[in-house]
Formats: C-alpha cells, structure tokens, sequence
C-alpha cells in the first residue's frame, strides 16, 4: 500500500512572524514560493495516486509549484480556526495567559463566523479526511498501480492529523513539529501507522 505523504503549504508573511494564521487567506512570500517549488524533487518519483489541499491560497499555490497536478479541494484540510487568536502570536497570548497552551486550552471565541476550535474539532474534521485517504489508498491497490496520498494543508492540522493517524488523541499533535513547506511520510509496519519520514524541509536560501 501507498504511503500518506503531508506537505505543509511554504513561508507568508504571517508564518515567518509567528503569528496565527487560520482563515486570514494570506499568499506566500517569494521566499516562501521558492520553497514550493524546492519540494517538487522531494515527489518527482512517487506514484500520486490523489492529492487534496486546503482551499486556500496559500496551499493551493504551493500544491502548484511543487508540480502536484490536479489536487482535489477539502473543506475538512483547512487549519485550525484559531477564533480570537487569529493573527496573534503566542507571546502576545502569554502576556495575559502565561500558562496557555494551544494544545490543551483550545482558543477563545473569535466574530460569529470564527467561534473557534477545540483540539478535538479538529482531531473529528482529521478523521473524516482519514476516511477518505484510507479510500484512495485501497483503490490505488486494487486497480494495480498503487500510489501514495498527498495532503497540502497547515501546520496544526497536519500535526493533529498525525496523531489521529497513530492512534493518538489529537493533542498529541504537539509532539509533531512542522517547518513550512516541510514533506513527511506515514507508513505502515506490520500492520501498523508509523511514520517513515517528518519534516524533511527543501534546501532553500532566504
């Protein structure tokens, strides 16, 4: 079977700040769209069986420069809705939660169409796309060519997605470190989701 293949989208101005970025539908940086373009060599020789990414811009772009084809939108792809916390940094957050902590605390509510999310929100939203790469997976196999799923998303996403995928809660995701434009690998072993590669970055110079 065919490997899940997770690349997180490259630098925007709101990524290389350390701000949180959900629905604020910002572009890559040209640093940032060199290190698209540095991840094609990464899969130039995967079979890609289906590849899905967030609607957002700065996925969708780096899914294009990385030479990924066709790619499929998923709604459930997008990144954690950070609610209040949107745009704003995690030292800014501690200096009137100095205990805060994304992971376990969740975020505060944000405007109306923005409530926010909890850590296990997103762990549901994670398993639905699981539902439908574990599908892709086994038809790959059963129309005999095989073939990896590649995700283009975000950050915490990914790293929540990870967890679910090894049987973990969704707050294991903090276990998971994610660098822009980073390609990561889960496979099988006997049976069993393990991570064959993570956070591979391409060699790129600001």
């Amino acid at each position: 079977m065919g490997e899940l293949i997770l690349v997180r989208h490259g630098e925007t101005s709101w990524s290389r700040t350390g701000k949180h970025t959900s629905w604020t539908d910002l572009p890559l940086t040209g640093f940032g769209e060199d290190q698209a373009r540095a991840v094609a060599p990464l899969l130039a020789e995967r079979r890609v069986a289906l590849t899905l990414t967030s609607g957002l811009s700065r996925a969708r772009r780096t899914a294009e420069l990385a030479g990924l084809g066709t790619a499929l939108l998923d709604s459930d792809l997008r990144e954690w809705d950070y609610g209040g916390y949107e745009g704003i940094t995690t030292a800014e957050i501690h200096r009137d939660r100095p205990d805060w902590d994304l992971w376990t605390d969740g975020v505060v509510p944000g405007p109306p169409e923005h409530p926010g999310e909890t850590p296990q929100e997103v762990g549901e939203r994670a398993d639905r796309v699981l539902k439908t790469v574990d599908a892709a997976l086994r038809d790959a196999d059963l129309d005999g060519q095989g073939g990896d799923v590649v995700l283009v998303g975000h950050a915490h996403f990914l790293r929540v997605l990870t967890a679910r995928r090894l049987g973990l809660p969704a707050s294991a995701g903090a276990l998971f470190r994610l660098d822009t434009a980073s390609v990561s690998r889960l496979g099988t072993e006997h049976g069993r989701p393990v991570i064959a590669a993570w956070n591979g970055a391409p060699a790129v110079t600001a």
